[in-house]
């Protein structure tokens, strides 16, 4: 069965621009953290964030933190997503979790754009399976007859972010040189997290939105819109 990706916010820090801007001020102030957190105005959280955005003081972005619930992925993009080590990962094992009623997996839409291949593919998932519930029907284990399964098998994953290393995942990911899969990933996160925090994420994205492409002959020459923070 082929699937679609699906991303789920499932919580994040409370209020995590306040609670940013808490641990920068923090550095400066006579008075603790709890105290910052209640008082500061919200044009106080604001003119803050803008300061440390701009001046690239990224450790005060590591106090808030993003959970998802990512389903309908493929072996393929997990394994681009756990590169990025600055995060936890918890991911639905092949392992103790059979394959039932046929493979779930993600096909390529070059794939599905061509007929040739298309059925190519088909044949090779529908041979997977076969021989997946071979193996197991003669008395190989699960974790041992998965090592048939392609890179197309669709997978569950759990992940938590920092914002420091959201910011990062987002420059890396959204750029149009990124796999296809990942970067569909990437913009869908962005845009759940975005309304949480819109000061912080307001020019998330590939490093086009803020600077310049940093790809060099290997740039797309397809640039993003700039987004001017000064006028934030």
């Amino acid at each position: 069965m082929e699937t679609k990706i699906n991303v789920k916010l499932l919580y994040h820090t409370k209020d995590p621009e306040r609670a940013v801007a808490t641990a920068a001020r923090l550095c400066y102030s006579a008075v603790g953290a709890a105290d910052l957190i209640e008082k500061m105005t919200d044009e106080q959280v604001a003119k803050i964030l803008k300061i440390i955005l701009a001046g690239g003081h990224s450790s005060t972005l590591e106090h808030a933190s993003y959970t998802f619930a990512i389903e309908g992925v493929s072996r393929a993009l997990t394994h681009q997503l756990v590169r990025h080590r600055m995060a936890s990962y918890n991911q639905q094992s092949q392992r103790y979790v059979a394959v039932k009623d046929g493979l779930s997996f993600v096909k390529p839409q070059t794939v599905k754009d061509n007929a040739e291949a298309n059925q190519i593919f088909d044949e090779a998932i529908k041979s997977c399976e076969e021989t997946y519930e071979k193996l197991v029907a003669a008395g190989v284990p699960k974790e041992d007859a998965r090592f048939i399964l392609p890179n197309a098998a669709e997978t569950k994953i759990v992940v938590t972010m920092n914002i420091r290393e959201l910011l990062h995942f987002f420059s890396v990911r959204c750029c149009n040189r990124a796999q296809w899969e990942i970067n569909d990933l990437a913009w869908q996160m962005l845009e759940l997290v975005r309304p949480t925090a819109p000061l912080i994420f307001a020019d998330a994205g590939p490093e086009c939105v803020r600077t310049k492409c940093i790809e060099g002959d290997m740039s797309c020459g397809k640039p993003y819109p700039k987004v001017d923070r000064s006028k934030l």
